[in-house]
C-alpha cells in the first residue's frame, strides 16, 4: 500500500523519537540501525527511504531530544531548574533526560555537525533559563542572573548528573554527588541574588 507524505513524515517523526530515546539510554555506538527500527516498529531496509546514515539520524535526534530539554525548561526560574535537573529522578530517567547530560561525553567524538546541534540546543536552553530568570514575578524572579552565571550553573548540573550515572545505581555516593552539587549550586545562586542591588521603588 502506498504511503502518503503525511504518513511518511509521521513514521520519520517516530524514528527520530525513538532514536532520541534509544541514544540517551545507550550512547550512539550502543544502538545499531538495525535494531533501532525494529524498536521503532519498521524493517532495518526501511531506515533509508528516511535518511541517508546513521549519522544524520543521530544529528536529527539529537536536535529533537536538545528542543524537548528547553521546552521543558520553560517557565522554570534556575533554582527550580537546578532541583529538577540535578535530582535522583532525573540521573535515573536516562532515556528521557536531558539529552546534554546523557550524550554529551559522546558528542564530543561525533562529526561537526552533531557538535553543531547540541551548541545550538545549549544555546537554546541557555535562552530559555535567561528569559526565565528574566520575567517579572516570575518563578524565581528574585534569582535574575546574567549569561556567565547561567553557563557555570547548567555545566555544573550536567556535571554532578554524570557523575553519578558514572556511579552503580545503589551507590551511595551517586546519591551524595547529587545532593552535595545541588546544595552547592543552589547557594551559589543565592550568593548571585544576595549581591544584586535591590530594586527602586516606584515612588523612590
Amino acid at each position: 500500500m502506498r504511503v502518503t507524505r503525511a504518513q511518511a513524515a509521521q513514521n520519520r517523526a517516530h524514528i527520530v523519537a525513538t532514536a532520541s530515546r534509544l541514544f540517551r539510554e545507550r550512547g550512539y555506538d550502543g544502538v545499531g540501525v538495525a535494531e533501532l527500527m525494529a524498536a521503532a516498529g519498521f524493517t532495518h531496509g526501511g531506515f533509508y527511504k528516511h535518511f541517508r546514515s546513521k549519522a544524520d539520524l543521530m544529528a536529527e535526534a539529537a536536535a529533537s531530544g536538545l528542543s524537548q530539554t528547553a521546552t521543558g525548561a520553560e517557565g522554570l526560574g534556575p533554582a527550580e531548574f537546578v532541583e529538577s535537573y540535578v535530582s535522583r529522578e532525573h540521573r535515573d530517567g536516562r532515556g528521557d533526560g536531558c539529552t546534554i547530560a546523557a550524550l554529551s561525553g559522546d558528542a564530543a567524538r561525533q562529526p561537526t555537525d552533531i557538535k553543531g546541534e547540541f551548541a545550538a540546543g545549549i544555546e537554546q536552553l541557555l535562552t530559555v533559563l535567561q528569559a526565565s530568570s528574566e520575567t517579572p514575578g516570575g518563578a524565581d524572579a528574585d534569582q535574575r542572573v546574567d549569561r556567565a552565571t547561567l553557563i557555570g550553573m547548567l555545566a555544573r548540573s550536567v556535571g554532578a548528573v554524570m557523575l553519578s550515572r558514572a556511579c552503580p545505581d545503589d551507590s551511595p555516593l551517586a546519591d551524595e554527588i547529587l545532593d552535595v552539587c545541588r546544595k552547592e549550586i543552589l547557594a551559589s545562586l543565592a550568593h548571585v541574588s544576595d549581591d544584586q542591588p535591590a530594586a527602586l521603588s516606584p515612588e523612590a
